[in-house]
């Protein structure tokens, strides 16, 4: 395979100790949605002066922060000063990445389930975006667990081979192009369900995921995985703890990710900021893994941050260090480094 040898350097770089990814990858209508909490209106300008906020916090940027995923709009942006956005976080020696897929659309015959899209074409639009200086992108798969009473449970086997499959032929196109695939599958912790039910539909995610990348030929060393956390839904009554969290993500992890896979960036799927990181924490903690494991975080890197920054120049500075608090904190969670006592005090 063409650029393997590069691909294998991108993705250690990735997952390198201390650092983690930041998921910048928000489309124009999901950006919409933080710039309105703050009264901001969903301007090109203000997506890209947030953007730039960000890439330009030199200090997360070159200790905390190993690669960012972009949107398209965001990978073909410039900063204020003319300089392409691309250029500052590679000037920051973080890798730039692209969000690839087009979604995740209801699935025909699967009430309540649905399929990513953006296969078509993607084989051009992955040639466009090396071109344009990413290397590596995003897929992400949803995989949702159903009310005990709904009509309708799911997950169904159907919708998880499906996405399996997507995942699988996506990361082939990927590599193909000289592209590092994470391949993001996400059981969502929405709902009420146990942390029994989540394990149970994570580890079945997980085989079907690696089964369709084992068929697809995918190069295991050339990849990131980018999975949830193995926790309670969110409305569920019986919440487990930081430490039971962690011994049930990494049973399954270990049962299921060949060590040849250099790294799992876990999203924060909905966790608030101080739990994705207690979590990322605790895992590190205990040692003895056979990849490295750390942060692919876009809420609980961002939220704190927008909040300070409101869309005005004038709290730029205090926004930025609040981005490089939340940095600092998740890359010390990153190498079983972090406290409570660190996060009250930092």
């Amino acid at each position: 395979m063409e650029r393997l040898d590069e691909m294998k350097k991108v993705a250690q770089a990735m997952v390198a100790p201390g650092k983690g990814i930041l998921a910048a990858d928000e489309s124009t209508g999901t950006i919409g949605k933080r710039l309105a909490s703050i009264d901001t209106e969903n301007t090109e300008g203000n997506r890209r002066a947030w953007r730039e906020m960000l890439f330009r916090t030199d200090e997360a940027m070159r200790e905390r922060v190993s690669g960012v995923i972009l949107y398209d709009e965001t990978l073909r942006q410039s900063a204020s000063d003319g300089t392409p956005l691309v250029d500052l976080i590679r000037d920051a020696g973080a890798v730039p990445g692209i969000k690839v897929d087009k979604g995740a659309k209801p699935m025909a015959l699967h009430p309540g389930e649905t399929i990513t899209e953006g296969l078509d074409g993607l084989r051009e639009r992955l040639a466009e975006y090396h071109d344009l200086g990413a290397r590596f992108a995003k897929w992400r798969a949803v995989i949702t667990i159903a009310h005990p009473d709904a009509d309708h449970q799911t997950p169904t086997r159907g919708a998880v081979l499906a996405n399996a499959e997507s995942l699988a032929r996506y990361a082939a196109l990927c590599q193909e192009a000289g592209i590092v695939p994470i391949v993001e599958p996400e059981v969502l912790m929405d709902g009420c369900h146990t942390i029994d039910r989540c394990e149970a539909v994570t580890r079945d995610v997980l085989v079907a995921v690696f089964d369709a990348l084992r068929r697809h030929n995918v190069r295991m060393e050339a990849m990131v995985l980018k999975p949830n956390m193995i926790v309670s839904a969110a409305d569920c009554d019986d919440r487990a703890d930081v430490q039971t969290v962690a011994a049930r993500t990494l049973s399954v992890l270990k049962d299921i990710v060949p060590s040849s896979v250099p790294g799992i960036a876990f999203l924060s799927g909905g966790q608030d900021d101080v739990t994705a990181t207690a979590h990322l924490d605790a895992m590190n903690r205990r040692g003895d893994l056979p990849w490295s494991l750390t942060y692919s975080y876009g809420r609980a890197l961002q939220q704190s941050t927008l909040r300070t920054w409101s869309g005005k120049a004038e709290n730029v500075p205090a926004a930025q260090e609040e981005f490089s608090r939340r940095c600092r904190m998740n890359g010390l969670a990153s190498t079983g480094e972090w406290s409570q006592e660190m996060e009250a005090g930092a």
